[in-house]
Order: structure tokens, then sequence, then C-alpha cells
């Protein structure tokens, strides 16, 4: 597995490990921290020119989770370039080496980026022409078709996730930002918002990933993966506050004034995230898999605020 000291791979290696299976984490350094009973092989850097040889020999399935990943202050100039470095050459570099070490399955995990940013009438679909916007979707979309190239030559059994927005305990970015809001009790204009957002819960996700790893009719296939249940914004900041004990501060206001104020303040995209909807489709991995998420969303909204809270 790639990226076994993160935040997918930690629920991940977990459930591995209470499932019986024998699980190695590559990662960057000896120095890297990895859950007990996973076996730590130091590869460097993920790039073109990764030495695999240690990390593959014997080994049936690859993982593959690490990447890099979207940032909210990018400072490269050439960001696609920066990307396609890691998760582009980086997965082609990986894929044929496990090719080459005699790997059976390679289990990517994409993203709902390749989709789109939004959705309007319908959730997402694997059977969606790929719509990806930004650097990072676009290098995801791109390793995509890197390994299904590789596969279509060489018979890896390629396996492609595409999560939307992962959540629970450590999770960071704009849901961390979101529980902070909350806790602190800040007031949110988000009340006139008619949204609705996909999300899984990151214990979900790992579960999946194991159907996909295990799974005979999982190979050469594409599944989006998601919670049963969509929700809006205001609803996801309601719920979180209940949650955590807090009145939830949301106020209506009118969204086409907030998406004219993200555009004065260089925050359109957020303003989107925060506005718009983004739905996927997860029956394909239902119907063919057997899959069914192990923890409904209230659930997973609780034990994620049990989890900030606890850190506060």
């Amino acid at each position: 597995m790639t990226g076994a000291n993160g935040f997918v791979g930690t629920a991940l290696c977990a459930q591995l490990l209470d499932q019986g299976f024998e699980v190695r984490g590559a990662v960057r350094s000896e120095r890297s921290v990895i859950p007990a009973g996973i076996e730590r092989i130091a590869v460097g850097g993920m790039a073109g020119d990764t030495d695999w040889s240690d990390a593959l020999r014997g080994v049936d399935c690859v993982i593959h989770l690490a990447a890099r990943v979207h940032v909210m202050r990018e400072g490269s100039a050439d960001p696609l370039a920066e990307f396609r470095k890691v998760n582009v050459a980086g997965t082609r570099r990986l894929a044929e080496a496990a090719t080459a070490a005699g790997v059976k399955r390679f289990v990517y995990v994409s993203s709902i980026k390749v989709n789109g940013e939004a959705t309007f009438e319908r959730p997402f679909s694997e059977s969606d022409v790929p719509n990806p916007v930004d650097p990072y979707g676009i290098s995801k979309w791109e390793a995509e078709a890197t390994l299904r190239k590789i596969s279509d030559e060489t018979g890896l059994e390629a396996v492609v996730l595409r999560p939307p927005l992962v959540y629970g305990p450590g999770v960071g970015g704009n849901f961390a930002r979101m529980l902070a809001w909350i806790e602190k009790g800040i007031p949110l204009p988000l009340g006139s918002v008619r949204n609705r957002r996909s999300m899984i819960y990151v214990e979900n996700l790992a579960d999946a990933l194991i159907h996909c790893t295990t799974h005979p009719k999982a190979a050469y296939e594409t599944f989006l993966v998601a919670d049963s249940e969509s929700i809006s914004t205001p609803e996801l900041i309601k719920t979180l506050s209940e949650k955590m004990g807090r009145k939830s501060r949301v106020f209506s206001f009118p969204v086409s004034l907030l998406k004219l104020l993200g555009k004065f303040t260089g925050k359109s995209s957020e303003i989107e995230r925060l506005t718009g909807s983004l739905e996927a489709d997860a029956s394909k991995i239902r119907k063919m898999l057997g899959w069914n998420p192990p923890r409904p969303l209230d659930d997973g909204l609780k034990i994620t605020a049990d989890w900030f809270s606890s850190t506060r």
C-alpha cells in the first residue's frame, strides 16, 4: 500500500489487519510513522524514477493511495506539471513495476473531480464523459488513462475508485475548517443554500477498497463510491453543531451575493464548494460487488465531531 501513513491509509491498514491480511506500507522514509503491524519499506519520493523493487517483492495486490493532493495555496508556477510528476508519472512507474513483479491487481484511488466540479440535474456516474477542471483533477484523469493503457497491454487487473470528500477522525482541509468555525460559534451565511453534496466516511472508503481488492468482478472496473445519503451544506453544519453540542449559527443570505463576494475576494472556488451540488451515484459498486457503506452518514458525522471535540 502506498500512503499507508496517511488519513485513508491508516483506516485501511486497521481494517486489513483485522481481516488477516499481510500488509506492506511503502513510505517516504524510515522515519515515517505507520500503524503497528505493517511492514515498512522506504521508497523516497514518488515519481517517474522511484525504485519499487523491494516494496513489490511477493505482493499480490497494490493499493495506490499516495498522491500530490489539492492545496489551498499553490506555490508552483506550473501546478499541472507538479501534479503530473507525482500523480501521472509516479503512477505509471508503479504500475509498470507492479506488472514486472507479477502483481495481479492494482487498486487506484482517483477522485470524483475526474467527473467534474459540480452536478446539476443528476448525480455523476461512471458513464459520464470525464470533465476534470483543476490541475489535480486533470492529473488524476491522466493517471487513470495511463493505468488503463498498461492494464490493456499487460492484463494487470486495474480497479479505479473515485471518492468525493472523505471525512472522519483526522480529517483536514475544508472539513476541518468547518468544524473549527462551528466550534468557535462563527455565524455562517449559508442558510439559503439548497444544494446536495456526496461525501464518504473514511472507514466506509476503506471497506470499499477491500471489496475492490478481493472481489473477482472488480477487475478492470471504475467505481464511484459514496455514503448512502447526500446532504446540503446547511444540514451538514446543523448536524455537526448538534453533535458538538454547539448552537447552529447559520443565517440566510442571498447565494447570488455570496458568489459575487467570492469573485471580489478571490474565493470563488471556496464559495462554489459551499453552495454548489456535487453528488455521486454509487449504485454500480453496490450492485456489482454487493458493497454497502457499513456506517450511515449520521454515525460518521458523530464519530468525526467527537474526535474533533476531543482534540480541543
